[in-house]
């Protein structure tokens, strides 16, 4: 009986060992199946535009190779997605410190979307108006006529159509001359227009914004980006003035092009005390939170009435028709609040570039496709301009293509 009883439990053992197995292998098998529907279903989700993108990131680093450009970095993003993000080289020329996504750089011009953003956000929260005139919170400001002067409202400071010759004062920017004693000067020059009619890049009058907004709300300009735009969006490496770069270890350094190439210079800080106008720092991860934001994904920070807001077109731009890289693709284009509003071979495209001393950057993005794009590089290169038209062009090209394809299959 107890051999029996012992063959039998053996027997026993046996079987449950065997349906453990099967059962096992049932279970791997029935995984690896829905591994399969997995990947089958990411695949038929993927975006349209993800060969674009990866096809981008050789084109990006193969441009800054052959002009020398010492480093740089892109994302690509769709909606709420990253679809790529690539960085190439060196913070600065022959160093080993390489590029990475945190690597703060100076935004330059692009820094006028934030200031547009900030000012529209206290328009609908009915702390600003768009019509009240600019002298209300900078009274030292005048034309030669002054009764000019009080036409111009903070809608044409944002908008670019303040009547005003074509970047105004730069030039004492440049020379290092303080915004105080600029801004008396403004009293020797007749506009080429009546405010709201004609086009005028701005740096200095474009910056006039800052003393309405402080005025306003009783903060400084950084605290009210960094309280309502850099913290709520987790730009962690995001800050404003040259102070504020200079504390960033990990930050890229700029590079000027001689007739021997790319050299190193020192941070020039006049611009940054045109703080609205080209006073902004940040990584590409940072700017990845900002593209997204501005693609509608964060509602409470930037709001559909200040996204339509800022992007509505205003004066028409007619200069932009001109540019070189882009001249083939654009049909039209206008300045919205603080944003380039272009019609790129049909498409509306939302847009800014930015250049100062050492650096270059560019930001777009399609409302209609939810994808957008930025580019930072620590060398002045119109590789910039050319990678960017050539991206866009490449993507409404592949739209175009797509809703041919259905229309075909709806027949």
């Amino acid at each position: 009986m107890p051999l029996k009883t012992a063959h039998s439990s053996k027997k026993c053992l046996l079987s449950h060992c065997l349906f453990a197995i099967l059962r096992t292998a049932a279970i791997i098998k029935q995984c690896a199946v829905f591994a399969a529907l997995a990947l089958f279903s990411f695949n038929a989700n993927a975006s349209p535009y993800q060969t674009i993108s990866d096809e981008f990131k050789q084109q990006f680093h193969q441009h800054l190779k052959a002009n020398k450009v010492p480093g740089g970095a892109f994302v690509i993003v769709e909606d709420d997605q990253i679809l790529k993000l690539s960085t190439y080289g060196k913070r600065h020329k022959n160093s080993k410190l390489n590029i990475n996504s945190d690597t703060v750089f100076r935004l330059a011009s692009v820094s006028k979307t934030f200031a547009a953003t900030l000012t529209s956000q206290l328009v609908q929260e009915h702390k600003l108006h768009w019509h009240q005139p600019i002298t209300q919170y900078l009274p030292k400001f005048s034309l030669a006529k002054p009764a000019q002067s009080q036409k111009i409202t903070l809608e044409h400071i944002i908008g670019q159509s303040t009547g005003l010759m074509p970047n105004s004062y730069d030039n004492m920017i440049d020379a290092n001359v303080k915004l105080n004693k600029i801004i008396p000067k403004f009293s020797k020059l007749t506009p080429m227009c009546s405010p709201g009619i004609c086009y005028g890049y701005q740096n200095v009058a474009f910056s006039f914004i800052q003393p309405a907004i402080e005025q306003q709300t009783g903060q400084s300009y950084a605290a009210l980006l960094e309280q309502r735009i850099f913290s709520p969006l987790n730009m962690h490496t995001a800050s404003v003035g040259f102070d504020a770069f200079k504390q960033q270890t990990n930050r890229a350094e700029p590079h000027i092009k001689t007739r021997t190439g790319f050299k190193q210079v020192e941070v020039n800080p006049n611009y940054y005390q045109l703080a609205p106008a080209a006073g902004v720092n940040a990584s590409i991860k940072d700017m990845t939170k900002w593209l997204m934001a501005n693609l509608g994904n964060q509602p409470n920070v930037i709001s559909p009435a200040v996204l339509e807001d800022i992007t509505t077109p205003g004066v028409r731009t007619r200069k932009e028709l001109r540019r070189r890289e882009w001249k083939h693709y654009l049909k039209d284009a206008h300045y919205g609040k603080g944003w380039r509003i272009y019609d790129f071979e049909g498409h509306p495209l939302i847009y800014h570039a930015g250049w100062v001393a050492g650096f270059v950057t560019e930001i777009a993005y399609s409302p209609t496709l939810k994808l957008g794009m930025v580019m930072l590089m620590n060398g002045e290169s119109r590789a910039i301009s050319t990678l960017g038209a050539h991206f866009w062009h490449s993507v409404f090209e592949q739209k175009d293509h797509l809703a041919v394809e259905s229309s075909n299959k709806k027949q």
